[in-house]
């Protein structure tokens, strides 16, 4: 679904690549993680995948094809939720499809908009300006705006950082279920170790800064999982490895 091609960028002004040959690969339907330290350049390699920015070298391929050209092949959903404060919830989630679905009519995507909040458990708040919301349902606001673009692959940019311990346990016992369901190709960031080996099948941990390599690490564990799950020796001694690598690249 995704494939980086020794990828290099640099930012205007510095005197080197923060992400520097960097090549990994991301199969379909799979739901992957990437870890690493803060400022090491994971957020770069979203934005390199969603074309906000452009490689200085290399080559990105979605589905197989490179990426330089196109519009419209990813769904991003940023660290924020972005919904705009003077429209509705529904209003938020109508504005992919009133740019990239132009022929629907304002009942179809009326429609569209209250089928993707009953589907986030948000029926009936279309009306609700996103202030009246809770942190956790403002995120699935987001995640349901983010599935309306239609895309295969999504990109979440550590969506939950800012909730509450609780309430981000809930969302991503809640993500979980939603990829599930819909079979997406998810790539997660964060800087949480544990919630990555709890939502993903592979962890790509970044060991340096800038980003060389992301070392791929497969998580012993099938879906559907439960907390408990992650208490295994298996999982708890993966979890201390995992910090261990990021502790040494932070050294280095």
């Amino acid at each position: 679904m995704l494939e980086f091609d020794r990828v290099s960028y640099r930012y205007d002004g510095e005197d080197f690549d923060l992400v520097d040959r960097l090549s990994f690969r991301v199969e379909p339907g799979s739901f992957q993680c990437i870890v690493g330290q803060s400022g090491c350049g994971k957020s770069t390699v979203f934005r390199l995948t969603n074309g906000l920015l452009s490689p200085k070298s290399g080559t990105i391929r979605v589905g197989g094809t490179d990426i330089r050209g196109r519009k419209g092949y990813c769904g991003y959903m940023p660290q924020r939720d972005l919904l705009l404060p003077w429209r509705t919830v529904g209003e938020n989630l109508a504005l992919p499809l009133e740019i990239m679905e132009k022929g629907l009519s304002a009942p179809q995507r009326r429609e569209r908009v209250r089928a993707a909040l009953a589907e986030v458990g948000l029926e009936g708040c279309g009306d609700k300006m996103p202030g009246e919301l809770s942190g956790g349902m403002r995120q699935r606001a987001a995640f349901a705006r983010t599935m309306l673009t239609g895309r295969d692959l999504l990109l979440l940019d550590e969506p939950f950082s800012a909730l509450d311990f609780l309430t981000r346990i809930s969302m991503q016992e809640w993500l979980l279920e939603q990829w599930q369901r819909h079979k997406k190709t998810v790539l997660f960031i964060t800087h949480d170790v544990e919630e990555a080996l709890f939502l993903s099948s592979r962890v790509l941990a970044a060991e340096s800064s800038p980003i060389r390599a992301l070392r791929a690490v497969p998580v012993p564990l099938g879906y559907p999982r439960t907390r408990r799950d992650m208490a295994r020796p298996e999982m708890a001694e993966l979890k201390e490895a995992l910090i261990e690598m990021l502790k040494r690249g932070t050294e280095g």
